[in-house]
């Protein structure tokens, strides 16, 4: 059984590919998880949702495909 791994996609991104890799990790539709990132951002004054979106893209590797 192949174990899975969080990476950030490169082949269905708009800026990185954190919200991308996000919804290939949990099997969801890659459109809700950029609503709601974008939900969590607003509503937290961007400040937050910012910040944790630069630190996925340096910690989240890059897939391979």
């Amino acid at each position: 059984m192949e174990q899975k791994k969080l990476t950030r996609s490169m082949s269905d991104k708009t800026l990185c590919g954190v919200c991308s890799g996000f919804a290939k990790y949990f099997n969801v539709d890659v459109t809700l998880v950029r609503v709601l990132y974008a939900a969590l951002t607003l509503f937290s004054a961007a400040f937050p949702g910012i910040i944790l979106y630069i630190i996925c893209m340096l910690i989240i590797p890059q897939d391979h495909e």
